[in-house]
């Protein structure tokens, strides 16, 4: 199974407020991106944040489940209908997220 269109578009009206939020595409499902940082991972319809101090902090009874088989867990978000919640856990675990690697030159 893969994520909807539609569950990915009322993630992206959620968050909103939160200052450069991208996303992109990845074999039917979604990486959403913080000011070029790797945030969370959108798969099967859940919202799976890095499970950062941060994160953990503001979402302390949140399940760790791997957003597909093999991968690290990561933090799901079950209340996803709150947005002030989505608005104050993805500014705050902006600083914690790790800065991404630099793409190799193809030569």
């Amino acid at each position: 199974m893969s994520t909807s269109k539609q569950f990915m578009d009322f993630l992206l009206e959620q968050l909103s407020d939160v200052d450069g939020v991208t996303y992109r595409p990845m074999m039917g499902e979604y990486l959403i991106y913080v000011r070029g940082k790797v945030a969370a991972d959108v798969c099967d319809d859940r919202l799976l944040v890095k499970p950062v101090p941060a994160a953990r902090e503001l979402l302390p009874n949140a399940p760790l489940e791997p957003p597909y088989k093999g991968a690290k867990d990561m933090l799901l978000v079950e209340d996803t209908d709150d947005r002030e919640l989505m608005t104050e856990l993805f500014n705050a675990i902006y600083d914690e997220l790790p800065v991404p690697k630099p793409k190799k030159k193809k030569a």
